[in-house]
């Protein structure tokens, strides 16, 4: 007898098999297969907290994909990592401890953040698997341990060689919150409101100019006016200087094209610096550089009497102090560059960075152009990123935790001294280089800054990759099949990712790169804890199940951001259980037949038809990353055919089988247990709990239906495909009719009008599935008359 439970448990169920898939290695990758390889560069999720809707959203997707290749018979490789050295996680350390890095001893702080992650990662990483996600979690890396750092810094020293790195004092951005550098790809805008301040400026031989700035609080600093040379109102000014009020300092007026005739004035005041801009024309004009801001965000004593104020404070202030020399001040609202971890407002230090340069644009754009895009508009981020680009890769970052550059600087010449490649990693601050400078002197400074999380994280093909080192597996994987991930990080992820791959192996490091997008509220809206909008995952699949909520991921397109519905994990557990009532009916009803029968009842024939449709549509579908559309079709499938129309059909022929012949009988058995099958393994990606219990305890497979591979249907009935149909439309005519006399579906009917006639095996199955006991056919016509 068929081992079957009354009723399915979740909670239970999928406990039970995850550790069941975990003891049989059942997603572990085999490094020895000849089996196709379908390799996957699996995001590394910061270590920040625990799991958020985002990550069960966007994990789901990807682990669709990741088992319909598996079910195909293909060698999957999904390794699992933890992103564990960025701002985030650092910020998490202070926060889990109640302390400020800065406030620390580096050592210790390093240590602690070590020592926390060892104890927090093993409960972060369980939300994961707890989803049911196809990870061979044998496999598995932080971005901060030996092997990581050594990859990493082995990408420095190969790129630093190349001549594809350089270290300079320069102006670039700066969080003050954060004291750090921050790369372009880090940045935020904010509309922000603001004041745009018109201020009368004297010039030498009694002449005037009017500026118009949101920033005065940096006049100690002024190198600069520039006006248009187009500009016929400030044409007899060039070459001129105005003096700063309060200040007194004498600065050039310049002709510059790029002043923007329409803003403001028209005449421009550069500071060093309050932006980018600001930046760039100093290195252009080469006018003088004052530093006027400290890493915090207060003022310098180049500032004078506004020195150690913040900036928003001394900006206030001067505007009362300036009161002689302003026209106006007009409320402005602009956008505002704000680090995107801190939202603080950026400033432009000059500092010494590490940068790594990047490509052409025209090579970027056409490593964009070889991958294939899934959704393929998702390509236009990335091109409208790489065209936007402005200044290389700033890759140094003044924080305590993360991996250190292999870098001293000889104390003696000044000479940069790299760290033995076959001695990595190492850490500057403890470790000495092992050599003497060029020049001969053994007295080094080590480099204190660390490397942006983004320039380890970009290697993660290389550092899965060398996981694999010494196995047949390791030449196969460059580059990989596919890399997924979500849509807000392109500009970060896949941009740094696909250039590291360029400047280390010459071509982009996947085929295939798939994009997600947001979970949203159920207005439609960013969710976040300020907003107390935000769903818990780990609530919902408690109060639901791992499966109800991958259900819910299925059911948008890729790339679309979803608001969240609980609905639809209602319907997912409707359909958890709708299968296994469907499955354990089969099951009791086909025990022991299996063959195919000499020939196909008609109805049989209709339904293998449909399901050939259904499992060819749903593998194309994944075939192309459209999980969501394979979901419809064999949602369709089960509900409107099989269990909606076919099981009624077919029940005459289980329950009564003295009535039929033993052909039609088998032929009932063997399609019901076809069709049941197949359906499960077309819900197994997205399914995989409730469809292995089905498939082993209800069906008393001995193996995984997760490698029990993906169906294959070729049945092609044309005619009974027709026929079927037919019967279909009578069916819906006739439970309209009873429903609308308030009659029982069993209740008997005398006679039945059809305007399309019927095989004998077609009409005696509607007849016994809708208790008719004469059908009278005219052809033309649809059923038009019901006789009890």
């Amino acid at each position: 007898m068929i081992a079957m439970d009354k009723n399915y448990d979740p909670k239970i169920a999928e406990e039970k098999w995850q550790e069941q898939w975990n003891r049989e290695g059942v997603y572990r990758f085999d490094p020895q297969s000849a089996k196709p390889l379908f390799s996957i560069d699996t995001p590394p999720p910061t270590v920040s907290g625990s799991m958020h809707i985002g990550h069960a959203f966007s994990y789901s997707q990807m682990d669709f994909i990741a088992r319909y290749h598996r079910m195909k018979g293909e060698n999957v490789f999904m390794p699992f990592g933890t992103d564990d050295n960025g701002l985030a996680t650092e910020r998490l350390i202070e926060k889990l401890n109640n302390v400020r890095s800065k406030k620390m001893d580096r050592g210790k702080f390093i240590e602690l953040c070590l020592a926390t992650l060892e104890k927090i990662r093993p409960d972060f990483v369980a939300d994961w698997k707890r989803m049911g996600i196809s990870a061979d979690w044998t496999i598995f890396y932080s971005t901060i341990n030996d092997h990581c750092r050594k990859i990493s810094q082995q990408s420095f020293i190969e790129l630093y060689n190349k001549g594809l790195e350089y270290r300079v004092k320069a102006p670039f951005m700066w969080c003050p919150q954060c004291q750090t550098a921050i790369a372009q790809v880090e940045l935020k805008d904010v509309e922000k409101e603001s004041k745009l301040v018109y201020i009368k400026l004297d010039v030498e031989g009694s002449n005037q100019i009017s500026i118009a700035t949101t920033r005065p609080e940096l006049f100690g600093s002024a190198a600069a006016i520039y006006v248009n040379p187009e500009d016929k109102r400030y044409t007899k000014l060039i070459g001129k200087k105005a003096t700063i009020p309060i200040y007194n300092r004498n600065i050039p007026i310049m002709a510059n094209e790029e002043a923007d005739m329409e803003y403001g004035t028209g005449a421009v005041y550069q500071s060093t610096f309050g932006d980018m801009t600001d930046a760039d024309w100093a290195k252009k004009f080469r006018t003088e550089v004052t530093e006027i801001l400290n890493p915090d965000g207060t003022l310098t004593a180049a500032a004078g009497a506004y020195g150690g104020m913040k900036t928003g404070e001394a900006r206030a202030k001067i505007i009362e102090d300036l009161k002689p020399w302003i026209e106006k001040i007009v409320p402005l609202k602009h956008a505002v560059n704000v680090h995107e971890r801190c939202e603080t407002d950026i400033e432009i230090l000059p500092t010494y960075q590490w940068f790594i340069k990047y490509p052409s644009k025209e090579v970027m754009l056409a490593a964009g152009a070889a991958l294939k895009w899934h959704p393929e508009h998702m390509k236009n981020r990335y091109d409208n990123w790489v065209r936007g680009l402005k200044w290389d890769w700033c890759i140094s970052r003044q924080r305590y935790f993360g991996i250190p550059f292999p870098v001293w600087y000889c104390k003696d010449c000044g000479e940069i001294i790299l760290a033995d490649i076959n001695k990595l990693p190492v850490d500057p601050l403890v470790d000495r280089p092992g050599k003497k400078c060029k020049c001969g002197s053994l007295d080094v400074e080590p480099e204190k800054d660390v490397m942006d999380t983004w320039a380890t994280s970009s290697l993660t093909p290389q550092i899965t990759r060398e996981l694999m080192k010494d196995t047949p597996a390791y030449n196969k994987f460059f580059p990989m099949s596919l890399r997924p991930q979500a849509h807000d990080i392109i500009s970060f992820w896949l941009f740094n990712t696909t250039i590291k791959s360029l400047l280390h192996q010459g071509k982009p490091a996947w085929h295939n790169v798939m994009i997600s997008g947001w979970a949203l509220d159920p207005q439609g809206r960013k969710m976040s804890k300020s907003k107390g909008n935000t769903i818990i995952p780990q609530e919902m699949a408690k109060k639901y199940c791992a499966d109800a909520l991958r259900f819910w991921a299925a059911s948008s397109n890729l790339g679309e951001d979803l608001p969240f519905q609980e609905k639809e994990l209602v319907t997912g557990m409707k359909t958890i259980t709708k299968l296994w009532n469907a499955a354990k009916f089969v099951a009791s009803s086909t025990e022991g037949a299996v063959a195919k029968p000499d020939a196909l009842h008609p109805a049989d024939a209709w339904l293998l038809t449909k399901l050939s449709k259904a499992v060819n549509a749903s593998t194309e579908a994944f075939e192309n990353y459209e999980y969501s559309k394979a979901k419809i079709e064999t949602d369709l499938f089960f509900w409107r055919v099989f269990t909606d129309y076919y099981i009624e059909i077919v029940k005459d022929r289980i329950y009564n089988p003295g009535n039929y012949s033993k052909q039609d009988a088998d032929s009932a058995k063997y399609t019901l247990r076809t069709a049941m099958l197949a359906v499960l393994k077309l819900f197994a990606p997205i399914m995989p709990h409730i469809t292995e219990e089905i498939y082993r305890i209800i069906f008393t497979m001995k193996e995984t239906i997760h490698k029990s591979g993906w169906p294959k249907m070729d049945y092609n009935y044309d005619k009974e495909e027709i026929e079927g149909d037919e019967i279909v439309k009578a069916i819906d005519y006739i439970r309209k009719y009873k429903s609308d006399n308030k009659l029982a579906m069993n209740a008997p009917l005398k006679e039945v009008i059809i305007g399309q006639k019927l095989s004998a095996p077609m009409a005696d199955a509607l007849k016994a599935t809708m208790k008719i006991e004469k059908i009278t056919f005219f052809e033309g016509r649809d059923p038009t008359e019901i006789v009890q």
